[in-house]
């Protein structure tokens, strides 16, 4: 398990490393300090897929946080990232908060930070009054959904993705999102087992209003990133519906999934970002009108990765969302797999209001004139992207056989 989360996040840095290259120099922002950042942040995040005690796993969340506020507020020159990397910083505090709260309190109950001794506590004892326990896991759920961006506590994510340099949106889009979700199966699925029937009712509750929220704000949305922003959290809601389903099959749909959107994520963002302008900061709806007749392989480049967002046949989102729904069945969830079919249909409009951006409409009087310049590596980025889009949407047979080796179990120590 944590092997594979660990390839997934490597994955990410190797693929967002030549896109931050290209698109920082465009925001004045040079030197070594963002690819240090990102490493440290994908070794918070590695830290977190292969902790085995609480105290590890918060101390892997910190690293990955820090580095995450600092790259959100990396463009001085502009208050919108200064502005993305205070609002992250003070409700990731909030989070932290509210995260060690919770592994104190779990400490209390189980006296033990340790996973496999929390789960052998939970199998052994029979709790005549379990409230210090189920509080531990009300506040390690708050601590764990915020760094998904789970409603309700995905009020940060909007503002820090429009905010953010448009690579490191990516990066928390893709790498951040797999550590976060790690976390949470490792938490909730492996050391939390016994207590599945009391969390579970609150992953469904959570999942619904993720699901629904996300979809339908996405919507109204005029930006692009601030769209992508809101998609990426009803793709959260999709995630915690594998969750909530508690096994094995739940676990696999889940990881998954977080497979196959970091592909469409970094793909999607690279696009926005090769589309906003000198600056970097032209990312409105308008930005993209007519890209179809100014860079025709752009555009169907972005419309593979929009279709698999969608959960369109024969791109990996299909069989993404596929196996998600299917996981909700086998535990008789059908109300969220009903719920996360129409989430899909609502997410559909979402990506086809973009795609008539793109295909239907005149370019902007002020985007006639301009020549979009791919650089090779970004090139090279958008092409791995794309198969890898494809390729499990056609034959997703290799990926499924690794993450059933991937389901996450506990080594005592």
């Amino acid at each position: 398990f944590s092997i594979f989360v660990t390839m997934l996040i490597t994955i990410c840095v190797i693929l967002i490393s030549p896109i931050a290259e290209t698109f920082l120099k465009k925001e004045n922002i040079t030197g070594p300090e963002p690819y240090v950042l990102m490493l440290l942040a994908a070794t918070g995040g590695i830290i977190m897929a292969g902790a085995n005690d609480f105290i590890i796993l918060f101390l892997g969340i910190e690293v990955l946080s820090i580095s995450s506020y600092i790259l959100a507020a990396m463009n001085s020159r502009r208050i919108q990232s200064q502005e993305a990397g205070l609002k992250y910083f003070v409700l990731g505090a909030f989070a932290s908060g509210f995260l060690l709260y919770g592994i104190a309190l779990l400490y209390g109950a189980t006296g033990s930070t340790s996973f496999s001794a929390i789960k052998n506590f939970t199998q052994e004892v029979e709790l005549t009054n379990d409230t210090l326990l189920l509080a531990a896991l009300a506040l390690i759920i708050v601590g764990l959904a915020f760094k998904v961006a789970a409603v309700p506590f995905h009020f940060w994510s909007p503002d820090v993705y429009q905010g953010s340099p448009t690579p490191f949106v990516a990066f928390m889009a893709s790498a951040v999102k797999a550590a976060g979700f790690a976390a949470i199966l490792r938490v909730l699925y492996v050391t939390l087992g016994e207590y599945q029937a009391d969390w579970q009712p609150v992953i469904y509750a959570i999942a619904i209003a993720t699901l629904l929220t996300g979809s339908l704000l996405a919507i109204v949305q005029t930006d692009l990133k601030r769209m992508l922003a809101y998609s990426s959290i009803s793709h959260a809601g999709y995630l915690l519906v594998g969750t909530q389903a508690a096994s094995d099959q739940g676990v696999k749909a889940v990881l998954f999934y977080l497979a196959t959107y970091a592909f469409m994520a970094i793909g999607s963002f690279t696009v926005v970002a090769i589309n906003s302008g000198d600056t970097g900061i032209q990312t409105d709806l308008n930005s993209i009108s007519g890209l179809a007749t100014r860079k025709p392989l752009l555009a169907i480049t972005f419309t593979i990765f929009l279709l698999g967002q969608a959960g369109i046949p024969l791109t990996s989102g299909f069989f993404a969302k596929f196996y998600v729904i299917e996981a909700a069945i086998e535990e008789r969830s059908y109300l969220l797999a009903i719920i996360a079919m129409i989430a899909a249909v609502i997410g559909a409009f979402l990506y086809l209001r973009i795609l008539v951006k793109v295909w239907l409409s005149e370019p902007e009087k002020n985007q006639k004139g301009i020549k979009l310049h791919i650089p090779i590596e970004i090139g090279l980025v958008l092409a791995i992207a794309v198969i890898a889009t494809m390729f499990f949407g056609i034959w997703p047979e290799p990926l499924v056989e690794m993450v059933q080796r991937a389901i996450p179990a506990l080594i005592p120590g």
